[in-house]
């Protein structure tokens, strides 16, 4: 039997759990209403150097500490910063589950010691370096700048070298004080969990910490469009990213999108890989749907030899005008639901599939959804459905931007 349950303590710390009695492991984690969205510009990639820093430890234990308790729980562990979320997460053994949720709890009283900051600095600011470095050369972080404009989901992730560089120990408490308050934060587990047993965890390891009343303020971005080459010396291939409005989390037609998204561009079996992939014209394309609080995206992506760019954004250009005009067949959509019913049923036999899933919602602001939910919304999903999402936010209008060894860069003003 799967029960989901859910609580919240006196200060604001959500607590929610999809408990499964046979389950044979379990995942928990905190998740933090904190990311580049919530940043100044000063203070661009502060979320992200957070993540790193809450592995250093606290005020009791260090660093070493913290990697051997998570190592003597076989826990398999990680933590992630997204446009607008920051997450910490393990699996484990059910026995081992609040021994690393108590874990999990007191690392969200960091030291911020002095010399860790700095410590950690240098490695952000490499890993800033590798990625400018490395294909595509942060195409993506410089694709959301252009089409989301002024609006915050257009932050970057990691920041720059400069505004890293002059993130202060005091700019680091206060920002932690604002977003890492109980009532930005949820504390959440799936699999073989002991509820009220977290409960008491989070109780004793969270109760004193002080809301800090701060909520986000949401508003629709104005998008820009039209095509932007960019030349990189190092580049071998042409990388090509395109963006296109599309539903929100908060509209009932996301789902309707996101099965377009497969339709257009999954990886095997779309249009994108029947007429340019499999062809052997690009090395990669896709397409997904990628949906925030106030706003969403198509985001199309490829990889190609740079003589075949141009060639190739034509024939994407002829796909898009194509499934607009003509639409789908009743043969793709039966593929591609089929295909994305046993996605959800892969990820939910997992725990940690779960626990995204689950918490993901409620950071999203919307109800649960069981597995069993889930495949019940593909599984109503009609042709209909797919067509009026292609009408109300067609592909063909889109953002194009191309990173690779040919071509000028445009001046972006």
């Amino acid at each position: 039997m799967v029960e989901f349950l859910q609580t919240q303590l006196a200060n604001g710390l959500k607590i929610i759990a999809e408990c499964n009695a046979s389950a044979v492991s379990a995942s928990v984690g905190f998740f933090v209403e904190a990311g580049p969205r919530d940043e100044s510009p000063e203070a661009s990639g502060i979320s992200h150097f957070i993540e790193h820093l809450l592995f250093k430890g606290t005020a009791t234990k260090s660093v070493d500490d913290v990697n051997r308790l998570f190592d003597d729980c076989g826990a398999d562990y990680n933590a992630y910063t997204c446009e607008e979320q920051t997450a910490f997460f393990a699996s484990v053994p059910p026995e081992s589950l609040l021994t690393v949720t108590q874990l999990w709890a007191e690392l969200m009283h960091p030291a911020f010691r002095e010399a860790d900051i700095e410590t950690e600095r240098q490695v952000v600011l490499e890993e800033i370096r590798m990625y400018d470095d490395c294909p595509p050369f942060g195409m993506d972080e410089k694709s959301r700048q252009i089409f989301f404009g002024d609006h915050p989901l257009g932050n970057s992730t990691a920041g720059t070298r400069e505004t890293v560089s002059a993130i202060t120990p005091e700019m680091l408490r206060q920002y932690f004080a604002t977003h890492y308050s109980p009532d930005r934060m949820f504390l959440a587990a799936a699999g073989r969990v002991d509820f009220d047993a977290m409960v008491r965890v989070a109780e004793k390891c969270c109760g004193d910490m002080q809301p800090s009343g701060v909520a986000r303020t949401l508003r629709k971005p104005k998008t820009h469009f039209g095509r932007y080459d960019f030349t990189r010396d190092s580049a071998q291939q042409q990388y090509v990213m395109q963006f296109a409005p599309a539903p929100t989390v908060r509209d009932t037609e996301r789902f309707a999108a996101k099965m377009m998204s497969m339709l257009v561009g999954d990886e095997s079996g779309s249009r994108m890989f029947w007429e340019i992939t499999d062809p052997g014209l690009a090395d990669t394309t896709s397409l997904t749907h990628c949906d925030y609080l106030d706003a969403g995206c198509f985001l199309a992506w490829m990889s190609c030899e740079p003589e075949e760019a141009n060639a190739n954004l034509d024939r994407l250009q002829k796909l898009y005008d194509t499934v607009e005009r003509d639409g789908f067949h009743e043969e793709e959509l039966l593929r591609a639901r089929n295909k994305m019913a046993s996605g959800l049923v892969l990820s939910g036999e997992r725990p940690r599939g779960r626990l995204f899933s689950i918490t993901g919602l409620q950071i999203q602001q919307q109800p649960y959804l069981s597995v069993r939910d889930e495949l019940d919304i593909v599984e109503r999903i009609t042709l209909d459905d797919i067509h009026a999402v292609l009408r109300k936010y067609p592909l063909s209008r889109n953002l194009t931007v191309t990173v690779g060894p040919r071509g000028a860069a445009d001046n972006l003003t």
